[in-house]
């Protein structure tokens, strides 16, 4: 292939714009915030999880505790009906039965609000737990909220330079040989490198120094002839910096 000297020196600048370009699109996948975003997102869901178990411990306390509330108000309307009975009189062995009964009923009871205190000892402590997890949560979630607004601030500034170097290539591989830019292109998509300049012997694509025979076919290549690496196939162009 054939191409003008100058039209190969501006493929170097055509190289430059597309190495920026996909510079900026593997900074775009490699934002720390999105790595962050990530460990955030295990981190709530594994504090989700422990917030369920939290909230199932209060709510199993809170089932035990209007279970004995409802146990100890019988017994205080069972003991209200038995006083009534009492104040009201009536047969010694009836009144002795309610007496009883009513000794047995505050022992009951005694043993209901025991049981009941307990519980709730219990219960602020589930509450705490509960509340100390929903802390944790709340503050993942601040952290998740200002990582998200540092990655849409980076992502961008990331677009408005893609745009800014897309809208320079344009014009730039407009300007140059469509055989020559189709073939750049090609080079690039397999490598990510379609043209490198040839300094002081070395390939700029793979950096591997050319000798003999290697060196002498770069040197009486015509300066119009596109001169690609043996090695690695690039387009190595040549300029006043390659000491030909």
């Amino acid at each position: 292939m054939k191409a003008s000297p100058e039209a190969q020196r501006r493929l170097l600048d055509l190289q430059a714009v597309d190495t920026a370009l996909a510079q900026l699109a593997h900074r775009r996948k490699s934002l720390p915030e999105l790595a962050e975003l990530d460990a955030v997102a295990r981190e709530l869901a594994a504090l989700e999880d422990e917030r369920v178990r939290a909230q199932v411990a209060v709510d199993d306390l809170d089932r035990d505790i209007s279970r004995f509330e409802k146990d100890i108000e019988q017994v205080r309307a069972r003991k209200d009906r038995d006083k009534q009975r009492l104040d009201a009189g009536g047969a010694l062995r009836e009144i002795e039965g309610l007496q009883h009964e009513m000794a047995t009923l505050n022992r009951r009871q005694s043993e209901l609000e025991d049981a009941e205190l307990e519980l709730m000892e219990q219960r602020e402590t589930a509450e705490t737990a509960l509340s100390a997890v929903q802390g944790r949560i709340n503050a993942a979630d601040e952290r998740r909220q200002a990582a998200e607004r540092r990655r849409d601030e980076a992502l961008a500034d990331i677009t408005k330079e893609q745009e800014f170097k897309a809208s320079s290539r344009g014009p730039l591989a407009a300007d140059l040989p469509t055989d020559l830019v189709g073939l750049y292109d090609k080079i690039r998509l397999e490598s990510g490198l379609g043209a490198a300049l040839f300094r002081s012997g070395r390939c700029g694509g793979c950096r591997i120094e050319l000798y003999g025979a290697d060196l002498n076919r770069v040197k009486a290549a015509a300066p119009d002839d596109v001169v690609r690496c043996e090695e690695c196939r690039r387009i190595m162009v040549r300029t006043q910096e390659s000491g030909l």
